[in-house]
């Protein structure tokens, strides 16, 4: 057998002979298929990486999608850090106070190049800047404070400078949304921290409780009533060109402050230091004589010891009367024959210490403490006025049963009114929503309590009444006026009027007080359906308008209900 020829893809059947060039353009062949093998390898290399950074590159699109925007997240850097106190908020939640990153500006010498520019650059930012002595502190190439706690404004200038030696330290501050608004309550803290007054300093250690600083601390007062208040008694500085003028709304069953304005105030984000004594808590921290105001804590305690009843009539009343060394007379005429109400109604001083004489001193005075008029009030902030000292000697008794020769303060004089109106039971005023601080001490009984609520009200809606102005229809408003002489001064007065509303079932009280205002001649009053014009200074001229002014507008929001317009508007319905 013939062996077969052992042909390949190079053989060629044509080819008759076998030569060299043959031989070499074959291997040119096998060269050119083996480098295209090569450049194929190289493109599917290449293809491989390019593949790659395009998976690479759409990853990365990907990913940053679903970043949130660098600005947002560095909002979220700045809003969720730890605060070192917790929030305050009102009584419906609304914010008070709250911890916010701030920063302190500070310079390191060494790293200004251009120390005269700096110089130039800071006088023009902070124009009150001392430049010789931040001068000298640059020379000594040490680290040092530029300012403290920075304003949002300050903080960008400095920055936008671009200088490396401007240091910016964080720190937190505490800020305050309302500004003056609660400027006589809330109190600030100190650079560390730590509070110094006010419920910030009372309540510091609860408030740095880092167990529970994800919940708010809940204070009794309200916004808008604190708003509204306070925007008539400054109107009520204006008309009556009143040097201060504050306002406490209270609840008559819990001791709950509503509200609590004292003015002038200041703005409670800047840090400055106030002595001005017009800038103090008068309605905490002032000490006042209140005047007639405390005729009704001696009708009321002559009640209950069955002395007198409303209707019993007090005789042989004098217009004048020696009593010790002094004079005592009244301010006007009175019939000489008063029933012990009309006596309150009318704010007869003689009659009123002639049922002060029928008590006895020892009587009324447990009776002051009892009320806590005459000791230090227990209260949620430091910034607390302690009545004078005094001796019970001669007369003593017959001038403080109306309201002279004693001192109290506004917040005591308020609570102890709420403890008349409430039924008798013993209140402590409070700051703090839900605290426990409700007593079952009952002073008098609801039956005297129920007495002095129906002669409050006609010292309101009788026509010898000093309240006229404040009988406002559908709240049953029911109270007492005080005016009194300031001391040193015989034409200058602090007058006050303390209501409670509504009298047949009291829940609120209301304190007005205005120091030294005049007569508002501009103003007509609507004085028993009678257009008058303002001639007067006494209490029921100026406190008890302002009250009647507040309550109209405050009466809605505390949703009392007003029967009035019930029983005379809202039409029955038969079953």
């Amino acid at each position: 057998m013939k062996k077969k020829l052992n042909k390949n893809k190079y053989y060629n059947s044509s080819q008759k002979s076998f030569y060299f060039e043959d031989y070499l353009e074959t291997n040119q062949i096998k060269k050119k298929r083996i480098n295209s093998k090569i450049s194929e390898d190289r493109i599917y290399i290449l293809f491989f990486f390019f593949f790659c950074l395009v998976t690479l590159f759409a990853l990365k699109i990907s990913i940053i999608s679903f970043q949130k925007p660098a600005f947002l997240v560095y909002k979220n850097n700045t809003l969720n850090f730890s605060p070192l106190r917790r929030d305050i908020v009102d009584r419906n939640g609304d914010l008070i106070s709250r911890n916010v990153e701030a920063f302190h500006a500070a310079v390191k010498p060494n790293l200004v190049k251009d120390k005269d520019k700096f110089l130039l650059n800071i006088k023009i930012i902070f124009p009150k800047i001392n430049k010789s002595n931040l001068k000298k502190k640059l020379s000594k190439n040490k680290y040092f404070y530029l300012k403290k706690g920075l304003t949002d404004e300050e903080k960008q200038k400095l920055w936008s400078l671009g200088e490396k030696g401007i240091v910016f330290e964080s720190y937190q501050r505490r800020i305050n949304p309302h500004s003056n608004l609660y400027s006589h309550i809330i109190g600030q803290i100190d650079y560390d921290n730590y509070g110094i007054s006010g419920v910030e300093g009372f309540f510091d250690k609860d408030l740095r409780d880092q167990k529970k600083i994800n919940t708010p601390f809940k204070i009794t007062l309200d916004t808008n009533l604190q708003h509204i208040i306070k925007k008539e008694l400054e109107k009520s500085m204006f008309d009556f060109k009143a040097k201060q003028a504050s306002g406490l709304l209270m609840d008559v069953n819990s001791g709950e402050v509503l509200s609590l304005v004292s003015l002038p105030d200041y703005d409670i984000n800047k840090r400055k230091t106030i002595n001005d004594t017009k800038y103090m808590n008068q309605i905490t921290k002032g000490v006042f004589e209140l005047g007639s105001v405390f005729k009704t804590f001696t009708l009321a305690l002559a009640i209950e010891e069955k002395i007198v009843k409303a209707e019993t009539v007090i005789n042989n009343i004098p217009n004048k009367i020696k009593c010790s060394v002094h004079t005592i007379s009244e301010l006007k005429d009175f019939p000489s024959d008063l029933k012990a109400e009309d006596i309150l109604i009318r704010s007869s001083n003689i009659g009123t210490l002639m049922i002060a004489r029928k008590i006895g001193e020892d009587k009324y005075k447990s009776f002051l403490k009892k009320l806590n008029l005459i000791n230090r009030v227990d209260f949620e902030i430091d910034e607390i006025g302690e009545p004078l000292n005094f001796k019970w000697n001669k007369c003593k008794l017959e001038t403080v049963s109306f309201g002279h020769g004693i001192t109290t303060t506004p917040l005591q004089a308020a609570a102890a009114y709420a403890t008349i109106s409430n039924g008798g039971f013993i209140i402590k005023p409070t700051l703090k929503k839900n605290n426990k601080r409700l007593t079952k001490e009952q002073i008098i009984t609801s039956e005297t309590s129920n007495n002095i609520n129906k002669i409050l009200r006609k010292v309101v809606t009788d026509e010898e009444g000093t309240a006229s102005l404040a009988d406002i229809y559908g709240y049953q408003v029911a109270g007492k006026t005080g005016t009194s002489k300031k001391y040193g001064y015989e034409n200058k007065n602090i007058n006050t009027f303390i209501s409670i509303f509504p009298y047949k079932k009291p829940k609120y009280v209301l304190l007005v007080m205005l120091d030294e205002p005049q007569i508002a001649s501009h103003l007509t009053y609507n004085y028993r359906g009678m257009k008058i014009k303002g001639s007067r200074n006494e209490s029921g001229w100026n406190a008890v308008y302002v009250s009647g002014e507040i309550i109209k507008q405050i009466g809605p929001i505390l949703a009392i209900n007003n029967e009035e317009f019930h029983n005379y508007h809202v039409v029955k319905k038969n079953n």
